[in-house]
Formats: structure tokens, C-alpha cells, sequence
């Protein structure tokens, strides 16, 4: 595929879906690749692209790293664009390995800080078609499925990969053609890392085999990420179909899930963060009341269903509710809607009248969530009962048990379950004078 201006604007609006007010950051290192782009973007500045540049200058390699920043410099302070400079210090410590992933965090985080206070919508780099070898060789060694043999995706969270379908060699023929200034860093021809290796020893190799080797592997790619789509597609509509129906929480069907292939079930879960095969096994055959955490979700086993709850550590969960105007009565008959202090959830929710003797109660009363060792009397029951032994007989989901409310009063006695049965201590009985009336209706 012939690199050029119009070859280059189509990709990058399959890519942006442009709108007027779109803004770039470029990520510009000084190699042929990235000082191609820019210039490319450069031209393209009469069309509306609105773009500014960033370099890092990681003081690696001497006089060199400052000759790579010259001439990103120069060129932006000769076409006024815009440009943002990271200089490494001693602040940014150098690990003893790892260089490379060093490096990438922070560029990374320089490109957002950048992104967020210039409100710029895309980081463009400048990755071509070699690049997309490289990385695909890496992920073949690694067994990383479709995903990973898919390669780098040309738009992925705000990123922008406009070079991908280019060879290396057509970037050096414009910039030849077109008299681009640029940097070669010579560090890429040494195979201390496994990229550099596979650059420079087997990618000529898999090249000498067939001179269309390079542009058969871009037809692959795009074959690849047509299935890549097509299987998504497919494993969303699984998804749809064993997903209980739920406003709060994301709910599957254990059982059907259970039925799909490994790869399928692999698939789903790792939405949720769960990526691990061992893990996923034990999710399918651990018992009821099983928590397992990811970085972003809870997920407990709830007999035939998985539920998932998104872990936000700013919401405050309210575990107390004190009904105030239960602190006077004055009158013979008092009663109170619950109603009016919490929602009772669909699975649940039903009518009830509880009538307690109120000279019997320690005031003020609330409502509060279920601690350990709980217990009540029950009516309609002999003795007492533990709230949990209560919650297991009912055959209630972890869900509802999670929601449900208690009432106590000031002495943390629970005084029932709601909605389900009212503790016969306090009820009201044949001798009492003045009661309270706690009722919910539908």
C-alpha cells in the first residue's frame, strides 16, 4: 500500500469518524515513522486537523536523546505547532531492568496529563505495519488467542494508529520523497531486547521466503480482525441470553454458562476481570455463598446464578436508619409507613401491619442492617431463632439478605424482620394500652 497524503486522511477518518472539533496529540519521538506523521498531520492542517506534539526526552543515550528532541523541536517551532517537551530527571528513577516498560509509563502518563489539560480527544502514534509484525510474533510466542494475534488495534480508547497498514519501507520512501528530517536511534539495531530481536533476525528471514510476505501478513491481520469481530459478536449474543434480568447488579445463569466452551466462559468472565483458568474452574464448582474478587467486581455464587457488583469504594453503604417520631407518643394509636424511611426490593416486597405494645420499647427505634449473632423470637414460632437460620429457611438469594432491614430498638433487640415476621415479645396482647403500628404497603 502506497503511503501518501489522501492514502494517509482516509485512514485516519475511518479511524476518528472526524467532526470539526476533534483535537490530536501526536506522540513524536524524532524516528522516521513519528516525524512522517507529523509531517503528514502538518499537511493536513489546512483541512481543520487541529494538533499539537509531544516528545520525551529520556536522557538515554546522551548527545543523541538531545539531538531527537531538536529536531521535533525545530520542526514545530518552524510550522508553530505546538509542542510539550518531558525531560527525565533524578525524580524519575531508572530500574536495572525493565527499561522499556519504564519508559512506556511515562510517556503514558505525560500523554494524559497533556491530553487532560489541553482537553485534546486522541493520542495518534505513529505504529506501522512492521510494528504489527512484531507485536503478533510476540503474542504468538505467548499463546495469547485471537485477541493477541489480532495485533494492535488501529483505534483503541482514545488511540489512534493511523500508520498500521504502512511498511516501514514506505514510511522511508516519503520521508526520502518528501525531504523529512528525522532521526535514526541505532539502539534498535541491537538485540538486547526480544523486539529488537525479532526486528532484526526473524523478520528478514520470514521476508526472504516470499516477497509478499509483508503485505499477505496485512491481508491476514484484517482477516484476523474480522473474526476477531465476528466472534465478539457471537459471544455477546451468548451473553444476552443467559443474563438475568437485574437494574442493580450484572446476573448470569451459572448452569448455562457452565455449558459453553472454556474459551467462551474465558471470554465473558474476563469482562469482569476474571482471566485466571483455575479461578474460573473453581467459580463453576464452589458452593453457594462463594466470594471471589477481582480488581473492579465482586462476585458471589449465588446457587445458579453469578453475580456481579461493581466495586466502588466512594459510595457509603447506610447501615443505621433512626425513625425519629417514634421518640413521643402521645396518642393511644400510632402507627408509621415504612415506607417512608426505605424501599423494600421487588423480590421481597410485600404488605404488612405489625402492632407492638409501645410501653414495651426502648426508644428511639431504627431500622439497621443484620449483625453477627442476631436472633429473635418469632411469632407463630416456638423459642427463639437465629436471623441468619431465618434468612437460610426462607431460601432467600444473597442479594435479598444483603437488603433486607431489621428493626431494633435503642438495645439493638431486633424487634422483626421486614417484611417478614414480626418478634412476639413485644407484640401487643390483650392488656395494652397504647400501640404502635409499623406497616408497609405495596
Amino acid at each position: 500500500m502506497k503511503l501518501s497524503r489522501s492514502a494517509f486522511e482516509k485512514q485516519l477518518q475511518n479511524l476518528a469518524k472526524l467532526s470539526e472539533n476533534q483535537t490530536y496529540l501526536l506522540a513524536v519521538s524524532g524516528g522516521a515513522d513519528s516525524m512522517v506523521l507529523m509531517h503528514l498531520f502538518n499537511e493536513l492542517r489546512g483541512s481543520g486537523y487541529q494538533f499539537q506534539v509531544a516528545h520525551i526526552n529520556y536522557k538515554l543515550r546522551d548527545k543523541d536523546s538531545d539531538s531527537d528532541q531538536k529536531v521535533v523541536q525545530d520542526f514545530c517551532l518552524k510550522n508553530n505547532i505546538k509542542f510539550h517537551l518531558y525531560e527525565v530527571s533524578e525524580k524519575d528513577k531508572k530500574p536495572k531492568n525493565s527499561i522499556q516498560l519504564w519508559a512506556r509509563d511515562i510517556r503514558y502518563k505525560f500523554f494524559r496529563e497533556i491530553q487532560e489539560k489541553e482537553n485534546l480527544d486522541f493520542l495518534v502514534t505513529a505504529h506501522h505495519l512492521n510494528d504489527q509484525l512484531e507485536t503478533f510474533i510476540i503474542n504468538l510466542s505467548k499463546a495469547s488467542g485471537i485477541n493477541g494475534l489480532s495485533g494492535m488495534p488501529a483505534n483503541e480508547n482514545k488511540i489512534l494508529r493511523p500508520l498500521l497498514n504502512f511498511s516501514k519501507e514506505e514510511i522511508y520512501r516519503f520521508a526520502e520523497e518528501n525531504k523529512i528530517n528525522f532521526r535514526e536511534d541505532l539502539s534498535n539495531k541491537k538485540n538486547d531486547y526480544l523486539r529488537n530481536k525479532i526486528r532484526n533476525e526473524i523478520v528478514p528471514k520470514l521476508s526472504e521466503t516470499n516477497e509478499q510476505f509483508l503485505e499477505n501478513f496485512r491481508k491476514s491481520i484484517l482477516y484476523l480482525n474480522q473474526t476477531k469481530d465476528f466472534v465478539h459478536q457471537q459471544i455477546e449474543k451468548i451473553e444476552k441470553n443467559i443474563s438475568i434480568k437485574s437494574e442493580e447488579n450484572i446476573i448470569l445463569n451459572k448452569e448455562k454458562l457452565s455449558q459453553e466452551t472454556e474459551f467462551i466462559q474465558f471470554e465473558i468472565l474476563k469482562k469482569y476481570g476474571f482471566n485466571q483458568p483455575e479461578e474460573i474452574k473453581k467459580i463453576f464448582i464452589t458452593e453457594t455463598g462463594s466470594i471471589f474478587y477481582s480488581k473492579e467486581y465482586k462476585l458471589i455464587i449465588n446457587r445458579n446464578e453469578l453475580i456481579f457488583i461493581e466495586l466502588n469504594s466512594n459510595i457509603e453503604i447506610q447501615e443505621e436508619i433512626i425513625l425519629t417520631n417514634t421518640t413521643e407518643l402521645h396518642q393511644k394509636h400510632f402507627s408509621i409507613d415504612i415506607s417512608q424511611y426505605i424501599e423494600i426490593i421487588e423480590e421481597i416486597n410485600k404488605d404488612f401491619n405489625w402492632e407492638f405494645d409501645a410501653e414495651k420499647l426502648a426508644y428511639p427505634l431504627k431500622l439497621r442492617t443484620k449483625n453477627e449473632g442476631d436472633l429473635f423470637y418469632p411469632i407463630g414460632f416456638l423459642g427463639k431463632k437465629k436471623v441468619s437460620k431465618f434468612f437460610r429457611d426462607e431460601k432467600l438469594s444473597i442479594l435479598a439478605k444483603q437488603k433486607i432491614w431489621l428493626l431494633a430498638d435503642a438495645n439493638d433487640y431486633v424487634l422483626g424482620i421486614i417484611p417478614f415476621r414480626q418478634d412476639r415479645r413485644y407484640a401487643k396482647d390483650e392488656k395494652t394500652q397504647k400501640v404502635l403500628a409499623i406497616f408497609n404497603r405495596k
